[in-house]
């Protein structure tokens, strides 16, 4: 009979190392939830580079008067519906640096339309970090320091101006700001009532379910859009636009919560008999404690992915009421705002770089939806 032989066993007397060797990743073996989530969406690179993009967005909110060339409210009479003017760097084969040339407008006979040609023979230097329109930082600093400048003299309209003469990329920088705040300002509304109403309903369930229910049918039965311009319309005329611009937030935020609360109720409805739940509660938990600490947390990337999803929402529902005008009016100014010269469609055909605030508005709803999916891929343990 064919005896095997018994297996030889050999110990290491070593000390153990936990994060050394065994194909172990010393970074992972031991790394909290969130840097676990941090390290998968770093892996996400349109995800991170869309992030990189947000980021620059909203640091740039609190400098707009800064980054701007022209206060948005200056006007210039002599230079109405100019198209862009061209930045060059050399100049007859010379090295110049950033410069344009200066535009003389003429009135064409046939089409009585304005035409405008660049005078090659002048160039005009571009200045940088240089004084120029006065404006009040935030509203209470005065100051004149502008990082780009027109040349002395001259004119530096990128993306050309409007009907009333107006430059087009300062008006656009200060429209950022309005259009950026007002997507986390109407988020953090909907969110506060949509976990509020959605975990109150999951947790207890019965007859506050039921009511809770029924009121999300109600808001979601009514059509969204009619609603928008119904209670936009609803805004006293005499308010200021500090005042209008809050009333759009808070209609946004009002309107955008009903699906977040479903979601959050059947979310809620699924772990509330789970064991770590009972074991939470008889250890003396709160509800409040209970939804707050150990339910919400266990389907934080579906809330992840709701919040990015729904702050471009706000933006567009904001860009489309003050396109059709009943959202914020000048002399606010806000994409949507700028958008309203682009109803002209004889106007469009004739300046198409009156639809150029459009570009920034579809940036940031790509960039919201590709780092969202980054961050629900990231934040999911299942993934």
């Amino acid at each position: 009979m064919l005896r095997v032989p018994e297996p030889r066993h050999f110990v290491d007397p070593a000390p153990f190392d936990p994060d050394a060797g065994g194909g172990r990743d010393s970074g992972t073996a031991y790394a909290s939830a969130w840097r676990l989530i941090l390290r998968k969406f770093l892996g996400h690179r349109l995800a991170v580079a869309s992030a990189l993009v947000l980021f620059a967005l909203y640091a740039a909110v609190p400098f707009v008067e800064w980054l701007a060339p022209y206060e948005q409210a200056k006007r210039n009479g002599d230079m109405l519906f100019a198209p862009p003017q061209r930045v060059h760097l050399f100049h007859e084969g010379r090295l110049v640096g950033p410069f344009v040339y200066p535009y003389r407008q003429r009135l064409d006979p046939d089409t009585f339309r304005r035409d405008y040609v660049g005078d090659t023979t002048t160039p005009q230097p571009v200045r940088f970090l240089c004084r120029g329109d006065a404006y009040r930082y935030l509203g209470m600093i005065p100051s004149d320091l502008h990082l780009v400048c027109p040349p002395q003299g001259g004119t530096l309209h990128l993306l050309g101006t409007d009907r009333l003469g107006h430059d087009l990329v300062s008006r656009m920088i200060y429209g950022a700001r309005i259009s950026l705040v007002i997507g986390l300002v109407g988020v953090a509304i909907s969110f506060a009532l949509g976990l509020l109403l959605g975990g109150v309903a999951g947790y207890f369930g019965g007859l506050v379910d039921a009511a809770v229910q029924r009121l999300i049918e109600v808001v979601r039965s009514l059509p969204e859009l009619p609603l928008w311009l119904a209670l936009s319309a609803a805004l006293p005329p005499n308010w200021s636009p500090l005042w209008v611009f809050f009333g759009i937030t808070v209609i946004l935020g009002l309107l955008d919560w009903p699906g977040l609360a479903r979601a959050v109720r059947g979310k809620l409805l699924a772990l509330r008999e789970e064991d770590f739940v009972q074991a939470a509660e008889l250890m003396g938990a709160s509800p409040a404690r209970v939804i707050g600490r150990h339910l919400i947390p266990n389907f934080m990337s579906h809330l992840i992915a709701s919040a990015t999803l729904s702050i471009p929402t706000m933006i567009l529902g904001e860009t489309a009421l003050s396109f059709l005008g009943l959202g914020l009016r000048p002399p606010v100014t806000s994409w949507g705002v700028l958008l309203n010269d682009a109803q002209n469609l004889a106007a469009v055909q004739l300046y198409p770089w009156l639809l150029l605030p459009v570009v920034p508005v579809l940036v940031t709803v790509l960039a919201f939806n590709f780092m969202g999916d980054g961050l629900r891929d990231a934040a999911d343990p299942y993934h």
